[in-house]
């Protein structure tokens, strides 16, 4: 089988995923959540013109001198009409006004308390009977207009937009307790090799800790998705059928796997899933990463990732993430790359696209974190970006300028 490019592969996935279902969330826990649904707004904001400062609302054809002084009339605080047996302001007159509260009618302007001759702003401080003030003041001054923010009928928040937390303060302004989401999606994560032990387990002589399951799954949770854990699968046939069996009894949307794929004596993921599925294509032209799978088990989407710990971190973000986020409902963008300069030769001696760990410093100039073999975690975990050498480039001298994904 031929080596599928880095897009092709990156586009066949995509091809075959999609959206989960949707629902309504309450918005007390829709942090986060994906938007299923265009958000319209139901009503102007602000709903009114109020003040943005503690002070008095005027006329602002009354300050047109550089101090005057003003009837004190009414007494306005945020959430509450007017004073009782106010309707509007007439020349010469002025209303104490709170921040948040509605203008009162004939008002056009407020100025801030601290530019008027009244000193008393404690809690509880009753309204003067008379203000003075020291200078004048523009029509609008001081004022949020209705509408200033948001139009009735405009859409505010796009489908498929992942909600932040203004976002959430937002819909609360807008009166929306139920947001229309889609579902988490459901992605098992299972790792195979008679190698690994847990991570509370103490090392016996040709045994690892089992790294990729957490490092994956902390990927997938960031993705969008709900992380079934279904454990390791020993590198026996029989054990790794009965974990995808149980992914599937257990209504997953995706399975995502850790070793098994390659073409070594005990690889058995990739022989079960065509045994009972089909792969729509196994091997990538990439470093790290080759041996990656992607198809379908019993109608489920199947990524298979390598075993080294830095190829499956890899190959998850270049292939995984944009798959769960296209079924967390996200609309999937290619991954911004920015140009960087290279601050040591490097090599690809085999000439496949290539992301290697490095170092990008302030000025732009990247460095490698040393030895790039697939199994070395500590180098991502000292990089700050993955460079991207193209298939076919396989070498760069100092100096020479390559793209790179920070991270």
């Amino acid at each position: 089988m031929n080596l599928l490019s880095v897009q092709e592969a990156q586009e066949r996935i995509l091809q075959k995923v999609h959206p989960v279902g949707q629902t309504k969330f309450p918005l007390e826990h829709a942090a986060r959540r994906v938007l299923a649904e265009d958000i319209r707004a139901a009503t102007d904001l602000p709903t009114f013109d109020n003040s943005s400062m503690d002070g008095f609302a005027v006329r602002s054809q009354d300050t047109s001198a550089s101090r005057v002084t003003l009837a004190v009339v009414a007494d306005i605080a945020a959430g509450a009409a007017p004073t009782r047996g106010f309707t509007r302001l007439a020349a010469g007159e002025a209303a104490r006004i709170m921040t948040g509260a509605p203008l009162p009618e004939g008002a056009d302007a407020v100025i801030p308390v601290e530019e008027t001759d009244f000193s008393e702003r404690g809690a509880g401080i009753s309204a003067p009977k008379m203000v003075t003030i020291t200078r004048a003041v523009k029509a609008g001054e001081n004022v949020r207009g209705r509408g200033t923010d948001i139009r009735a009928g405009e859409i505010v928040l796009a489908k498929r937009r992942r909600l932040r937390a203004q976002d959430i303060g937002l819909l609360a302004m807008l009166g929306i307790a139920d947001v229309p989401v889609y579902n988490l999606p459901r992605v098992a994560l299972l790792s195979s090799g008679d190698e690994l032990v847990p991570v509370d387990a103490p090392l016996t002589e040709g045994k690892i800790h089992d790294s990729n399951t957490y490092a994956l799954a902390a990927q997938i949770a960031e993705a969008g998705a709900e992380v079934i854990r279904l454990g390791v699968a020993k590198d026996e046939r029989a054990a790794v059928e009965s974990l995808l069996n149980r992914a599937l009894e257990m209504d997953v949307d995706m399975i995502v796997t850790s070793a098994g794929v390659s073409v070594g004596a005990f690889d058995f993921v990739k022989e079960v899933v065509e045994a009972a599925g089909s792969l729509n294509f196994w091997r990538v032209n990439m470093r790290p990463g080759k041996p990656l799978a992607f198809g379908e088990y019993r109608g489920i989407p199947f990524v298979g990732l390598p075993g080294n710990p830095v190829s499956a971190f890899v190959t998850f973000e270049v292939f995984g993430r944009g798959a769960v986020e296209k079924l967390a409902g996200l609309e999937t963008r290619p991954r911004p790359r920015t140009a960087v300069r290279l601050g040591e030769a490097i090599s690809s001696p085999d000439g496949r696209e290539s992301y290697l760990r490095a170092v990008v410093d302030e000025a732009g100039v990247a460095r490698l974190t040393g030895h790039q073999g697939s199994g070395n975690l500590f180098s991502l975990v000292q990089a700050n970006a993955l460079l991207i050498i193209p298939a076919g480039v396989k070498s760069r001298p100092a100096g020479s300028e390559v793209e790179a994904w920070l991270m």
